[in-house]
């Protein structure tokens, strides 16, 4: 594994196997409150330029866990927000701290501080990518189905930077997947052209029935995220009625089949309120698994000891 993780398309399928199972490990030692101190005195600097709830909540208590300590940059409150150049904040918090955590917009803001830090940087989540929240959700898909390889993966909705990752995340572990958007919002053309050597094991349509068809998870997000409230009537218009997880959709899947959802969740549009709670037991496990996932990318690209 590259000292980063700013996309999962920088990570192989063996790299994501080795995450997945430090994070069974670091699951198994919270739960039975065994010491994992591997980060013990180290810093974590979490810029955030977009809100958080998961993520924040989530890298802090998991610095905790590790011994370590998180601090909190608002993109508002901090020179980088000021116009300071994303090189500089690299070079700075590379001799305060041990690893960034960025939460921002643009990919190409995530991969110009990765280049001038000396220490690791992880994406916590860009419009292009969440790999984060995509190693929980394949955790979460592995805990319950006891295996990737084989199973099949649905995303409803919008393609973006979750069904980007998913598409990336779901191949590389063996899965098919089979992504249903409307016309115009396709995933990024950069993970179609990664999809495209997988062959039949990747599948683009319009109908989310196809998508739903025979899968073990189906995986749905917001119409409109964080920074496209403005488009929120357009993309209204162009996914209700149709671009909707619920009941009459899951019984095309295999079943047994689990939902997951990155949150929150809009009831009523890209989820029903019925669907959501037959399946939330999974969907905050999926949650909750955040913290686990994200603690083994901590421990492994930041700690001193192999894992």
């Amino acid at each position: 594994m590259e000292k980063d993780l700013l996309k999962l398309l920088d990570l192989t399928g063996e790299d994501i196997d080795h995450i997945l199972n430090v994070a069974d490990q670091m699951k198994y030692s919270q739960k039975h409150h065994l010491p994992h101190n591997y980060l013990q005195g180290k810093a974590l600097a979490m810029i955030f330029e977009k809100n958080s709830t998961r993520t924040r909540v989530s890298f802090e208590v998991g610095m905790y866990q590790l011994g370590g300590h998180a601090l909190f940059l608002s993109g508002k409150e901090s020179q980088i927000g000021r116009g300071e150049p994303i090189e500089d904040t690299a070079r700075v918090l590379s001799r305060y701290c041990d690893g960034i955590m960025i939460r921002t917009y643009g990919q190409n803001e995530v991969e110009e501080l990765a280049k001038y830090a000396d220490i690791p940087v992880i994406n916590g989540l860009t419009d292009f990518a969440h790999p984060c929240q995509v190693l929980a959700d394949l955790m979460t898909i592995r805990e319950k189905m006891t295996r990737l390889e084989g199973l099949k993966m649905a995303f409803v909705g919008d393609g973006n930077n979750m069904a980007n990752s998913l598409i990336v995340g779901g191949l590389k572990t063996g899965m098919s997947v089979s992504i249903a958007c409307p016309e115009g919002y396709e995933p990024d053309p950069v993970v179609l052209d990664f999809a495209r050597a997988y062959g039949d094991k990747f599948s683009l349509v319009r109908d989310p029935r196809e998508a739903a068809a025979d899968a073990d998870a189906v995986f749905t997000d917001v119409w409109a995220s964080m920074g496209q409230e403005g488009e929120k009537a357009k993309r209204e218009q162009a996914f209700a009625g149709v671009y909707q997880v619920n009941e009459e959709l899951m019984k095309l899947a295999h079943p047994g089949c689990m939902v997951q959802h990155c949150l929150p969740a809009h009831r009523g549009e890209e989820i029903t309120a019925e669907t959501f709670e037959k399946h939330a037991p999974e969907i905050f496990e999926e949650a909750e698994n955040r913290l686990h996932a994200q603690k083994a990318v901590m421990a492994i690209l930041m700690g001193e000891e192999k894992l």
